[in-house]
């Protein structure tokens, strides 16, 4: 139902018009703005085309997920060494090994085990989907806003392949060259925030998937080991998912297995 519609059998009823009222996303009441000009100069610019389907789509995800953040560390100290060590090959493929691009290996591992955080709750039948592929979205900053590439079939490709993946379209979405097929299937997201500063912060899931993981800025901790304190580097995890389909401790255990990843990498060797 539509506010023509409730205008129109208003007017049948003879209602004054004025008492139908819109509303923004969620039901909720559009805010009617004050005249700023009252108190100062303003100045007023066009919403982007990309900015304003980025504000809708954001605040449909806000009012209509119910979404619970879990926040965590984990130990990248041995990881960060491999990285650093390894990373000739990638660049040698013409890429930079980042932590993003390692992100998106472990997280397919997580998904396999969780795979409710690779689904999509089907509101209007009832029922959950399960995808049997792995497409992560990866965000990415643009002067023009925050698109998000999707990265297909992650659990098929090796590290290096998706190091050089990730870097081509991140750049392709630098040089406003994605279509919108190249943002459209993905099963879940990771927004890396580590590079701009900070530790922690709420990502919105990027409906409709259920899950979204968000990574800060890794740094140096203390620990207490063996009755003396070392140096161990530390990356902050954030996982936000859809509390109608993700019960909290299913959302730790899958923060859990995570770090576990991020922390001994060996295992996705092994199987495990």
């Amino acid at each position: 139902i539509s506010i023509e519609d409730l205008k129109a059998h208003a007017k049948q009823l003879n209602m004054d018009r004025r008492a139908i009222h819109t509303v923004g996303g969620g039901g909720l009441p559009e805010v009617t703005l004050p005249d700023f000009s009252k108190w100062g100069p303003i100045e007023r610019e066009p919403m982007t085309n990309l900015r304003w389907a980025a504000a809708e789509h954001l605040n449909r995800a806000w009012v209509s997920i119910p979404h619970v953040t879990y926040s965590d560390k984990a130990d990248i100290t041995n990881l960060e060494r491999l990285r650093k060590q390894h990373g000739h090959r990638a660049e040698a493929a013409g890429a930079k090994l980042t932590m993003t691009a390692i992100a998106l290996k472990f997280v397919v591992a997580a998904l396999k085990k969780f795979p409710q955080f690779n689904a999509t709750i089907d509101i209007a039948h009832r029922e959950i989907i399960y995808k049997q592929y792995y497409h992560v979205g990866v965000a990415v900053d643009t002067d023009r806003g925050l698109v998000v590439p999707v990265i297909r079939d992650v659990d098929k490709k090796n590290l290096i392949e998706l190091t050089v993946e990730l870097s081509n379209v991140a750049l392709k979405a630098r040089d406003r060259k994605l279509s919108l097929e190249d943002m459209q299937g993905s099963t879940f997201t990771i927004t890396n925030l580590g590079g701009f500063g900070g530790e922690y912060f709420t990502p919105i899931v990027n409906a409709p998937d259920v899950a979204i993981l968000g990574i800060g800025r890794s740094h140096i901790e203390p620990e207490y080991i063996d009755g003396a304190f070392e140096p161990r580097m530390r990356l902050p995890l954030m996982i936000t998912y859809d509390h109608r389909l993700i019960d909290g401790a299913d959302g730790a255990r899958f923060m859990q297995r995570l770090i576990e990843t991020f922390e001994k990498p060996f295992l996705l060797s092994l199987g495990g």
